[in-house]
């Protein structure tokens, strides 16, 4: 079996497969050879096409006759899945075991390895899935877990014999029964800390109850294991200072270890500048435009040198690299328009993303499209924010997403407020309802050498891939993917 997993009769259910980091739990179980089924509702691709090639049942919605039908020796609960759900209390009533998909992947493939955990706010996606394809390239068998799908891949994770997994380390609660962050279950003898920001209000208190989670991070790497820590971010900084291993820095600062001189994009490529820790200079070649994923590829880098991985192996990854689905991911480009596709939601990742896809596309009109559906997003903890985030772009539409008007209006983002703060910033701005036709609304604005940007982290009720289609029909011609990638 792939990753010297071995064989079971062992009967896996998984509640809420339909997640990204739960469906691909249920990839990697099957490929061990565990028979593998679960539940879900309002999948949607990647993920439903990705368990239908799997051959992984799912049956929809959540019934306790399920559980009595598929007779699990395990259940395995996703984050998604709360106490009172028919299933769970099925299962409890009948004694199976419920484990959280942390400790699953704790048991069932993790013990193997010696554990690269990539954590952060931001950038962890891409992160994890540069890194995981570089150890790949390079030779080093890693088995890695990932939340989107890298694109040379075609899937979410891999499963190696390799002395190392690679795994995206989410700060959010475990299960209804574990509510500690995901990467403490992951036994990290090195990790990557990308930045450190308020985010998942519906579970975190305030910055500080995030920060106290990422110092509890920090702690777990033991001494002979390494952090490698964003040096121009004082949050991660503060967490680093809990640490007993050895710790790396990088970023912009004169004082990181790593250091990123200059940065211009370039025939469809960014070109970086880095200074290493002796003083030397290196140039690299990426796909991944803008600052924020410079800043992924430095902590990438240098995690890879001190793993042993030479400068040439490390640029040959890079440059293979294809970047990942859903981040800066184009669905449709010819001469007309182009349809980007990215899963940015907190204001950081917004600014981040509208600025990269400026600078990549300087020419031709940035139309940017965001859907607030977190449950950060959709409240009002940075109403003011969100105003400023979308410089860069020359029209702005807010998308409300399903279920908007269920908030509290006291507590909801005032969408309306947010158009005319857009407004106020000298960019058109424009509210789209839950119900309004947006995709032949964008068709009817869409100009010659326009770029739509479409910002959500979910599916956006499949506008994205409803636009890319209409623009094939509209302008005749199959897609032609650009360099572009990552995010």
């Amino acid at each position: 079996m792939p990753g010297d997993m071995k064989s079971s009769s062992e009967r896996l259910y998984l509640m809420g497969i339909g997640g990204i980091a739960m469906g691909t739990l249920a990839g990697m179980l099957k490929d061990g050879g565990y028979q593998v089924t679960g539940s879900d509702t309002n999948l949607y691709p990647p993920m439903s096409t990705f368990l239908q090639q799997k051959a992984i049942p799912v049956l929809p919605g959540y019934d306790a006759e399920n559980i009595r039908r598929a007779r699990p020796d395990t259940v395995i609960v996703g984050n998604v899945i709360r106490r009172e759900n028919p299933e769970a209390r099925e299962a409890a009533a009948l004694g199976i075991p419920m484990i959280s998909m942390p400790q699953a992947l704790e048991r069932f493939v993790l013990t193997r390895h010696k554990s690269l955990v990539v954590s952060g706010t931001h950038g962890k996606t891409t992160t994890t899935g540069l890194l995981g394809f570089i150890l790949e390239s390079a030779g080093l068998d890693p088995s890695v877990f990932i939340g989107g799908f890298v694109k040379n891949w075609g899937r979410s994770y891999r499963l190696g014999n390799g002395r190392y997994m690679a795994l995206e380390g989410d700060e959010y609660d475990t299960a209804f029964f574990d509510k500690n962050p995901k990467f403490l279950h992951y036994r990290p003898w090195a990790v990557i800390m990308t930045s450190i920001e308020f985010d998942h209000a519906d579970i975190y208190r305030d910055l500080d109850h995030i920060k106290e989670s990422f110092r509890r991070l920090s702690r777990l790497i033991p001494p002979d294991g390494l952090l490698v820590v964003n040096g121009d971010d004082a949050h991660c900084l503060e967490a680093a200072e809990e640490c007993r291993a050895r710790i790396i820095t990088y970023g912009r600062g004169s004082g990181c270890h790593w250091r990123l001189e200059r940065m211009v994009h370039e025939g469809g490529r960014a070109r970086l500048l880095v200074k290493d820790p002796s003083g030397g200079s290196l140039q690299l070649e990426s796909p991944l435009p803008g600052r924020h994923n410079a800043s992924n590829t430095l902590a990438v880098l240098a995690l890879c040198r001190e793993l042993g991985i030479s400068e040439a192996a490390f640029q040959e990854g890079l440059r293979r690299f294809e970047g990942m689905r859903r981040r800066q991911d184009i669905l449709y480009h010819d001469e007309s328009v182009t349809i980007v596709d990215d899963f940015a939601h907190h204001p950081t990742a917004v600014q981040e993303t509208v600025q990269a896809i400026r600078e990549f596309y300087p020419h031709g009109r940035l139309l940017a499209v965001f859907e607030p559906r977190t449950n950060t997003s959709r409240r009002r903890f940075f109403q003011e924010t969100y105003t400023k985030v979308f410089s860069g772009a020359d029209w702005v539409a807010i998308k409300e997403p399903a279920g908007f008007h269920s908030i509290p209006s006291e507590e909801r983002l005032d969408t309306q407020a947010l158009v005319r703060g857009i407004a106020a910033q000298g960019i058109p701005a424009h509210l789209y309802r839950e119900h309004d036709p947006v995709t032949a609304d964008l068709m009817a604005r869409i100009q010659p050498g326009d770029t739509v940007l479409l910002m959500s982290n979910g599916n956006m009720d499949g506008l994205p891939r409803e636009l890319a289609e209409a623009c094939r029909k509209a302008f005749g011609r199959k897609d032609r993917r650009s360099g572009l990638h990552g995010g």
